[in-house]
């Protein structure tokens, strides 16, 4: 769309036009998908159908498709008792899906507003933590899982919240907030009164904070060094700040049994054997796997782990979706431009 706009008195002077249709759009990416150089030219990537696969990935690589049907599938999460995947899907909107591992069913999460993702289950896997612009800016509310009752609001905040992780008792919710100032910064709600306290604020970027299967350690990223690292810091602390990854690391994930950390770095699914008991220790970094499966354009995990630790539910984009290879490029676009919106002058 392009409307004429009086730059002196910073208003639109004219109404909207339609001018190019058919550009790639992707909910959970804010950015625009086209540009424009100083001397006229317009630059588009076109768009497509983007389409992925669910797959559970074992510790050696070795893959298996679920059958559930392609979509733009973005933050899966698997619940306590590994027979269900919270996940949303990114197409006209980006709405929370539940999928039944069982039964193989996928079933919308109905819940108000054109986005609703980046889930985290309760302990006890009767409810949904997520964030939603259901009442204006993106927040963050908790629905039951099962789809009744309203869902109800958990935290206000001006800035754009992100709920990651509940603590095992269910009675303390770690989320990264956006601050315009500090950037992502990590915060701990209590649930009970519904009042926050920061964890990490810092002129550095902290997020994907995860609570430790026994509620004692908190993993998070931080760019403080120049690049995304996987850290650990004791919960409520204080305490000694260990350094998980080596040559850059995000969406670091706890195996449910509290021994080891995983994270990514590239293309390669990393894992680190912990230990908590007498003092915290941390191993050798491994990998596990490689693959070109789905990656999030921010810092939160695209990828889940089972509750036996044994097993990775990832992303794969299908050939479809691997497609997105072609960028448009309309030389002289300005000339239709002045055509088809005059600005009178």
């Amino acid at each position: 769309m392009a409307a004429p706009f009086d730059s002196r008195r910073l208003r639109i002077t004219g109404s909207a036009v339609p001018m190019v249709e058919g550009i790639l759009r992707i909910p959970v990416i804010s950015g625009a998908q086209y540009d424009f150089s100083s001397t006229g030219s317009l630059v588009y990537i076109p768009a497509v159908q983007v389409a992925e696969q669910l797959v559970w990935v074992s510790r050696n690589g070795a893959e298996q498709v679920l059958p559930a049907p392609a979509h733009a599938y973005v933050y899966p999460r698997i619940s306590p008792d590994g027979r269900r995947v919270a996940v949303s899907i990114a197409e006209v909107d980006l709405q929370l899906w539940i999928y039944d591992l069982t039964r193989d069913t996928l079933t919308k999460l109905a819940f108000g507003g054109d986005q609703n993702y980046t889930s985290a289950w309760t302990p006890d896997g009767k409810r949904l933590a997520l964030m939603s612009n259901k009442e204006g800016p993106l927040n963050i509310f908790w629905q039951s899982a099962d789809g009744s009752g309203q869902p109800e609001r958990l935290a206000t905040n001006e800035n754009t919240s992100i709920p990651r992780s509940f603590s095992p008792d269910g009675q303390l919710l770690t989320y990264a907030s956006v601050n315009p100032t500090t950037g992502y910064d990590i915060w701990v709600l209590r649930i009970s009164d519904r009042q926050a306290k920061p964890f990490l604020i810092t002129p550095s970027n902290e997020s994907v904070p995860s609570f430790s299967p026994d509620g004692h350690w908190l993993a998070y990223i931080s760019d403080e060094s120049g690049r995304y690292e996987v850290y650990v810091q004791p919960y409520p602390g204080p305490g000694a700040k260990y350094q998980i990854s080596n040559e850059g690391g995000t969406e670091p994930l706890w195996n449910p049994n509290g021994k080891e950390l995983f994270y990514r770095s590239g293309e390669k699914m990393m894992a680190v054997d912990v230990s908590s008991q007498p003092n915290f220790s941390v191993g050798k970094a491994k990998i596990l796997f490689r693959g070109t499966y789905l990656r999030t354009p921010f810092t939160y995990p695209q990828y889940d782990v089972s509750p036996d630790g044994q097993r990775f539910l990832m992303i794969k984009p299908t050939e479809q979706s691997s497609s997105l290879n072609q960028i448009v490029i309309v030389q002289n676009w300005f000339e239709e431009l002045k055509r088809r919106v005059p600005t009178g002058k």
